[in-house]
This record gives structure tokens, sequence and C-alpha cells, in this order.
């Protein structure tokens, strides 16, 4: 596969968007993918059809099929019977006008653009919150951060120091210093006053309880692979849901890809490795994932008394279940997609707005060589047209969620051979089907509570092979959730390929099903680990291939968001720009203006961690924008794992390389302190900027 033509394809949507702004004329999807290379299908006297999944959301990195060559090989015929995109997003859309703002949040929009230094350099205005101390701690640390030896083995240094000094002092050291700068508490009453302070310069607060499980590596990579042997004989047995690939061999090597890519590797079970940014949950049972919803329900109640219903609370769904789960549920999404991909000729691009009437599939079943039982189609198709409208589209491929489903009825095929649909997900024991229902309910529980507590859920990303499943879980919650607001948020990371794609798939679905669009937008946590796979088992790698490539692509899913809302209405869509990149902020907020988003109107909101990037936190706060700092509480040796990966993240050679900067502005204002008269500074504690 070229990453140059699978890029193109990620990509098209972005350049059209950006084309159409500018006033020129949009480049279609189709031809925006003429350099990819086509995928052709082979015949197969088995046809697997999914009749129970909806959309499909992880857009896998396969080539964008040429769709002119495509008809012509199935037939000039059958085009027009595909009914054309503009019918398609006519008949579907919501009937609304761009949103008008009102010439109050004119003026909002104005003031607070006025009021914001772009160049994030006034350290006044940055730094007003914090006391001396503060800012002489924070410099101590940042400049600890900055020896190379010293974060490469932080974690060892921790622990010795542990031992030598005792952990009443230990417990003092670490609270002067690192978990001080880092994290806001032990617990919730330690954590109000700093959730108050915040509130009093504009910014609020998103808590997380950062206790995390500190095990080997091998009891990682032990646990990651564990029961594998039944699974793999159960995929083995258990037959491809698209005749994938047109040459000799194609179908076979794609088939085995998208097994590989989706199977435990014992040499990638550590998850944790080569990953600073994000926290990593390792499945130790039933009890302990009950145990981590509770917990969960805890932090709810936490942010939902700290911050008077304006809070978030972030989960993981691999805290709530079994993995190995997810894999599966992941392995088939992609397999169907193929399918549905082959069936209508469509491209990633114009997926959501291909149908496919029975007369069409049989058809095309026919020009695959396939031979067809008519009854066995017609009650197939009487099964996933759920609107009766005679046509099937990529989110009418099935219904879940409904928690006292099976997970192996969850996906069925149609065996033509016998006319009787099968499970694609053979052979899960009894103990597996409970494992799936029990995760399903703990996400369930967790998100209902939140909601009753007033809260917001955001299910974090997390690594590409579970993130299919993910998706689909997420926007399932988001259908059950978001019909009155953004009750539920998925997370889209823009360093893959695929993040437009997906979001813009997801998009169309919430406009069809008339559900808020809850986004929070991140870069992406898990860049080396994915690389270093994909090389490793030999699939195409899914980052992008530059830094510019994500800035790109950041940009370009924040404006398709916005650009949603001014198909659909005020109070649609929502976004979290998650992102310490001061570049990526002046652009969104640039955006907001050309848009004429007031931040009154929640529609786009902030988020940095605690202890970093106060400079663009605190000047957003204070001019008016909606900003969140992400709060860690957690007893000091528990949370020793995250603050290690706040060292490795602010270290010479982290991701982020920000800490240069933030040591020299807070040297500056310590400067300014000194020297101007201002040195007994009190931040203030009340009037010093509303919260929107």
């Amino acid at each position: 596969m070229h990453k140059e033509a699978v890029f193109q394809a990620s990509t098209a949507a972005a350049t059209a968007a950006a084309a159409a702004r500018d006033g020129a004329e949009p480049v279609s999807a189709v031809a925006s993918c003429q350099a990819a290379t086509d995928v052709g299908y082979r015949s197969s006297s088995r046809v697997l059809l999914c009749a129970r999944l909806r959309p499909a959301h992880q857009a896998l990195n396969y080539r964008c099929p040429d769709y002119r060559r495509r008809q012509a090989m199935l037939g000039a015929r059958l085009g027009p019977r595909l009914q054309p995109a503009s019918f398609w997003l006519l008949r579907n859309r919501h009937a609304a006008s761009a949103p008008t703002p009102t010439p109050e949040q004119k003026r909002e929009i104005d003031q607070c653009f006025s009021r914001l230094d772009l160049t994030f350099k006034n350290t006044k205005e940055a730094f007003k919150s914090k006391t001396n101390s503060e800012l002489l701690r924070g410099l101590l640390v940042l400049k600890l951060c900055s020896y190379e030896k010293l974060v490469r083995y932080n974690a060892e240094i921790l622990k010795s120091l542990r031992k030598i000094t005792g952990k009443r002092l230990f417990k003092t050291i670490l609270k002067s210093t690192f978990y001080g700068h880092f994290v806001a508490g032990e617990d919730q009453k330690e954590v109000e006053p700093t959730v108050y302070r915040l509130r009093q310069f504009g910014v609020k607060s998103i808590l997380d309880y950062s206790v995390e499980a500190d095990i080997s590596q091998q009891e990682a990579e032990e646990k990651a692979v564990e029961g594998d042997s039944a699974t793999n004989a159960s995929a083995a047995a258990t037959p491809a849901a698209a005749p994938v690939g047109g040459e000799k061999g194609g179908s076979s090597k794609l088939l085995d890809e998208t097994r590989e890519r989706y199977k435990s590797h014992k040499e990638f079970g550590d998850r944790r490795k080569d990953v600073v940014s994000a926290r990593t949950y390792f499945y130790q049972g039933e009890p302990e994932c009950d145990r981590n919803a509770d917990v969960f329900c805890s932090c709810i109640d936490a942010v939902a008394e700290a911050t008077s219903g304006q809070g978030f609370m972030a989960v993981k769904v691999t805290a709530l279940g079994r993995p190995k789960l997810l894999l599966q549920l992941s392995e088939v999404i992609a397999q169907t997609q193929l399918f549905y991909k082959a069936l209508t000729g469509s491209t990633w691009q114009n997926l959501v707005e291909s149908k496919l009437s029975e007369k069409d599939f049989m058809q095309r079943l026919h020009d695959f060589g396939i031979k067809t039982d008519s009854a066995a189609v017609q009650n197939w198709f009487k099964t996933i047209d759920f609107d009766s409208d005679g046509f099937v589209d990529i989110f009418e491929w099935g219904r879940m969620l409904n928690e006292n489903f099976q997970v192996s009825q969850l996906f069925q095929i149609l065996n033509l051979s016998t006319g009787q649909l099968e499970p694609l997900i053979r052979n899960l024991s009894d103990q597996e089907e409970a494992q799936f229902k029990n995760m399903m309910q703990r996400l369930i529980r967790v998100s209902e509570y939140a909601i009753k507590k007033g809260v917001r859920v955001m299910i974090d990303a997390e690594q590409t092979y579970f993130q299919p499943a993910i998706s689909r879980l997420t926007l399932e919650m988001m259908r059950r959730y978001n019909k009155d607001r953004g009750n539920i948020f998925n997370t889209y990371q823009t360093y893959l390929k695929s993040a437009l794609t997906n979001c813009q798939i997801d998009m169309h679905l919430a406009r069809r099903e008339n559900f808020h669009f809850g986004v929070k937008l991140v870069r992406g946590a898990y860049m080396d680990q994915e690389r270093k796979r994909a090389a490793a088992i030999g699939y195409e790698d899914p980052i992008n291939n530059t830094f510019e490539d994500t800035s790109n692509m950041y940009m370009a899913v924040l404006e398709a968001v916005l650009k949603e809302r001014e198909v659909r209405g005020a109070g649609t869509v929502s976004v979290m720009a998650a992102t310490h990149n001061e570049d990526a902020v002046r652009r969104a907020v640039q955006l907001m203006r050309d848009h004429q988003i007031a931040p009154s109107e929640r529609v786009v909101c902030f988020a940095q961690l605690y202890g970093m990037c106060d400079q663009v936190s605190f000047s957003l706060g204070q001019a008016g924008y909606s900003v969140y700092k992400y709060l860690p509480y957690g007893p000091v040796e528990e949370v020793l794992p995250y603050l290690s990966r706040r060292a490795l993240e602010n270290g010479g050679g982290g991701m982020l390389g920000k800490a240069h900067k933030e040591r020299a502005l807070m040297w500056t204002e310590f400067k300014r302190r000194m020297f101007s008269g201002d040195w007994w500074h009190v931040p203030p504690t009340e009037g010093a900027a509303g919260v929107v």
C-alpha cells in the first residue's frame, strides 16, 4: 500500500472544505482520490452480511476505490440506481439556517477577542493566580525536568527516595515539588480550594482520580494474551466479512492483515511502553472493573459538588471491561465496513451518502459471481431496512445497543449456501458473554449516574486497534443520552490519517438521528507505540506523516464541526479543543470569530493539564472564553505513575517541548514582581473573572 494514496484519500474532505471556505469550486471526493489505487473484490461462494451493525467508525487505511473504474467493471447500468448524494442529504438533513448571533453576542465576540493576548506572553495575567512561592516551585520543577537523565530514570529515583526518606518525609518533599505542581490534592476536600481559585480566574475544572496500578512489564504482557489460544482457534474458523481483494491472493492478504491488526501481540502487551501522555488500565478481573466503575462514580460526585453542574468526567472503556472483547468487536467492524464499501463501490469520503436497493444488491452479488437465494436476501433486507424505504445505507447495517443482548448474536452473517444467519463472532464462552454484558452495563451505569448529577462524560480515545469498538459504543451512548444536550463526548485523535473521515461519518449519523454531537479534539497519545506496532505486524502506519499534517488535520476537524453547527443550527454540536499548542488555540479562537460563535454559547471550549500551559489557560479564562483545567487527584504514593509521565512530558525530549518557554515566562513574572513593587502579590479571591 502506498502511504501517499492513503493520505490523499484521508485529507480529500479537508481540501474540499478549504476550497469552499475560500470561495473556490470544491473538489469532489471522487476526483480527490484519482491517485489512489483501486481495490477489486474476488468472488466467493459465501457472502457474509452483517445483520446487526450500524455505521463503522474507524476508517482503516486501505486504498480509496476509483468509482469510475468500478462502475465500468460492474456495468454502467448500476450507477443510477445508487441514490445521488445530494438527494440523500436533502432528504435527511435537518432544515436549519446558520445561527445568527444577537447584538449582545456580537459584542461579546468582539470584546473577548480584543481582550485576549494572542501572543500568550502577558505574564501578569497568566500567573495572576499564583503566589510567589508557587512561581518558585514551578521554576524548580520545570528546571529539574530539563535534566535528561533525571527525567529518564525518574521512576527509579522516586522509588529510591521513598526508601531513603521514609513515607512522611517523602510525602512532604513531593508535595513541595512535583506533586504540588501537577496534582490538585489527595482527596475531594483538598481539591476544592484549587477548584474555587481557578473559577475566580475564569477557569473551570475536570477532576480525575489519577491512581494507577503499578504492575510489571512481564505481568502486563501476560495479561494481554491471556486466553488467546481459544480466541485464535475461533478466529481461524470464522470467515471473512467480505470477499476483499481483487488479485489472486488479495482476499487472503487483506483478511490476514485485518486479523493480525486486531489481535493481541505479547510484545506490545505492555500498553504503557512509549506512552507518556495517557493512563493505561490493565484487565485484572471483573471485580476490579466494578471497582473502576465505582471510582468513576465517586469522581462524578466530586465533580458535581465542586463545579456546580459545569464539569466533565473522563472515562476509559478499557477500565470497564476486558480489552480482548474490544479487539474482537473492532475486527468485525473493520471487516463489515470493507464489505459495505465493496458492495456500494463507495469511497471513505462518500460512504455516508451511498445507498443500496435490494435489486442493486442482488445485481452486485451476481457481478461478483455469487449465486444468491433471493428469499434469503429479501428476509435479510427486511431485517436491516429499519426505515422501510427500500434502501440500505451504512447506518442501517444493524442496530445495537441493548444491554441484554448476547455478543455472539450481535453481528450475524448470511450463509448463501444454507440461507441461514450465522454469528460472525463464534464460540464465545458463557463467561465472555457475561464479561461483554458487564462492560456495557458498567458504561451505561457510569453515563446515567453522570447525567443524573449534571456532569458530562468524555470517552477517551485509545489505541487504534481498540478504537473502532470504543467509538461505536460511544456513539450508541450519544444516541441514547444526547437527545436534549451534549452529555456524552467522543474523542478524536487528529494524528490519525482517518480522523476527519471518522468525524464526518459520525456527524452524519448525529444529524440523521437528531442527537447532539459532542467532540473532544486531541492530537493523540500513542504515536510512537502505534508506529512501532504497525511496522512490526505489517499493516500501514495509521499516523500522519508530519507534525504539520497533524496540525492541519486538527484544524480541519474543528472547522468541520463548526460548519456542522451552521447546517443543523445552534445547540446541536459542541467541541472541546484539548491542546497545549498555542498556534492551534489562536486558530481556534479566530475560527470562533469567523463563525460568529460567542464563548457563552458553549459551542467551543478549551482544556489543558493542571500545572502546564498556564499562559494559555488563564489568558483564555480572563478574556471570557470557556476553558478547563484537567485536575488529577489522589494519594501521593498512588499517583507516582502519573507524576512520572508528567516529568517525561516536560523533559527536554518530551512530546510537548514547552517546558523551557513556560519556565522563561515564570522567571519573567518573578522578576516583574520583584522590580515593579508587586512583590507582595496576593491572588485575588473574588471577582477576578466570570466563568463562562
